[in-house]
Parts: structure tokens; C-alpha cells; sequence
């Protein structure tokens, strides 16, 4: 697949994965959002609480991934757009899955994520959290998806809000990044590079050489 490096194919690409999570994931109940980019430091992304986009025939919701992590490995892109979705769902639905100004995630919230595909871990005051696991690493096989060649280079994200869209001022962000369940290899030769959930050996198909863990 050809590298995604200018930002219209990128939200193109993001378009694309929307529509395919809500299919095998959501049944295609969720109305489709707006995607967009945005320079969001201190997150991974946002849904809007209200349907803020008006459309020749209708309105919908902002789904944001932040421009910080566009570049992030293709599973930290389909995690966070989850997350989002979960949001959407809870609030097309009329449920309360998050409080303190949209920052923490109740038991709502994880029990949700969990049936839509998510894997959820406690973080601290922000309640539950999202991050990749084996399903969407091989969900993102199955389809073939590369990763995205485009992001912003600022300061990477430490958390993910799902209603307000960015921390309070001189609210302190929780330090290091998410927990992976994933490996990435590379060919010594080329750099071409794979993405896997466990120990494996691998050939590079075009250099014959054995891919090494980076």
C-alpha cells in the first residue's frame, strides 16, 4: 500500500477506518462524524458532546484524532477511534459515561468499551483508559492498513479525553505512554517493517534477511 504522507489522503484513510469500525464493531448504528485533525497536545483525540457540524441535510458529531499521534503506529489510530465511537454511542444512547468535565471514564464507560472491541486499564484520576490490543493489531492486518507517514511534531499526548477535548490549564498529565501489547520488527536491509503480538520469526521477502525487533 502506498505510504499515506499528504493529509488529504490521511483523513481520507481516517474516513476509511471509520466506516469500516463501524461496521464490524457498531453494527453501523453511529451516525458518521466529521473527521478531522487538529493540534491537540496532551491527548489522543475527542468527540464533541453535541452534533456541532452542520451538513446540507443534517448535523453530526467532531471526531478528532490529534495531530500529535497521527503518525502512531495504525492500531493506536484504530484505539482511539474506538474510544471516540464509544462516546458517540453513549451519548446517542443517552448514557452518562463520563464526569469532571468529561475527564474521567466510569464503569459505564469501560463496560462499553470492552463490548465494542476495546481492551480498558485503570488510570488514576482520569478512571478507565483504552489502549491496543492483540484484536486490533490483527484487525488491522486483516485489512491491510498501513500506518500513517504524517503527524505534527510537537509534544506527544499522555492521556485521552472523550467529552471535553483538551486538559485543563496547569492540570498535571499523567507521564509515560500507554501500555503496548505489540512488537515491531524491522529489516536490517531496507527498514521495511511489521507489526506483531508476539515473539515471531520473520524474512524479509525482498532482501531475505531475518527481521530484527526495534
Amino acid at each position: 500500500m502506498k505510504p499515506t504522507t499528504k493529509m488529504s489522503r490521511a483523513v481520507s484513510q481516517l474516513e476509511h477506518i471509520f466506516n469500516c469500525l463501524n461496521t464490524d464493531f457498531f453494527a453501523s448504528e453511529l451516525p458518521t462524524p466529521i473527521i478531522t485533525v487538529q493540534s491537540k497536545p496532551g491527548t489522543y483525540g475527542h468527540s464533541s458532546v453535541a452534533k456541532v457540524w452542520r451538513r446540507q441535510e443534517d448535523s453530526t458529531y467532531e471526531l478528532n484524532i490529534a495531530a500529535e499521534v497521527l503518525s502512531y503506529p495504525i492500531e493506536e489510530t484504530i484505539d482511539t477511534m474506538l474510544h471516540e465511537m464509544v462516546h458517540i454511542y453513549c451519548r446517542e444512547h443517552g448514557i452518562k459515561e463520563v464526569s469532571r468535565g468529561g475527564k474521567y471514564h466510569n464503569g459505564l464507560f469501560k463496560a462499553i468499551a470492552e463490548a465494542h472491541g476495546l481492551t480498558c486499564f485503570r488510570q488514576g484520576q482520569y478512571g478507565w483508559n483504552t489502549k491496543p490490543g492483540d484484536n486490533l493489531v490483527e484487525y488491522a492486518l486483516s485489512k491491510g492498513w498501513s500506518e500513517i507517514k504524517i503527524g505534527r511534531s510537537t509534544l506527544p499526548p499522555m492521556i485521552r479525553l472523550g467529552a471535553g477535548g483538551t486538559a485543563q490549564a496547569g492540570e498535571p498529565l499523567l507521564g509515560g505512554k500507554r501500555p503496548s501489547s505489540t512488537r515491531k520488527l524491522a529489516c536490517p536491509v531496507c527498514g521495511q517493517s511489521v507489526r506483531a503480538t508476539k515473539k515471531v520469526n520473520i524474512l524479509c521477502g525482498d532482501c531475505m534477511r531475518q527481521m530484527i525487533e526495534v
